[in-house]
């Protein structure tokens, strides 16, 4: 699956942004899917993830309550809302996909996902 993440920009404390990630293939319903972000100078952190039938979702503590994250099967899109938007959010966000079926036990890690969006930037300023 091949994956194009963007919605990314530059934005004021509090303020919304959506971010999308576009798959191809007619696989996508069975991917779990999730979004990280790397800040420069900092290790890729999880921000939320949900299961293939968007049940599911999860979320990091430092996002919980800000970020939804959802996902169309039909479109092949998985979205992040985020909202009330703060300094420290800002980083490049990825999409990714994973097709482990230990999932629900390993969203977290970067090593669960198996593909990777490109990344789009977003940058909050105070």
């Amino acid at each position: 699956v091949q994956l194009q993440a963007s919605g990314g920009g530059s934005v004021q404390a509090g303020d919304s942004l959506r971010l999308s990630c576009a798959a191809s293939g007619r696989t996508f319903s069975s991917y779990h899917m999730g979004w990280f972000r790397q800040a420069p100078g900092k290790e890729r952190e999880f921000v939320a993830g949900i299961s293939r039938s968007g049940v599911t979702p999860n979320y990091a503590d430092s996002v919980k309550g800000r970020f939804t994250i959802s996902r169309d099967n039909i479109g092949n899109t998985v979205y992040l809302q985020m909202n009330s938007l703060k300094s420290e959010d800002t980083a490049v966000y990825y999409c990714a996909a994973a097709a482990a079926v230990n999932y629900m036990s390993n969203y977290r890690y970067t090593e669960t996902y198996a593909y990777w969006g490109q990344g789009t930037q977003v940058t909050v300023s105070s």
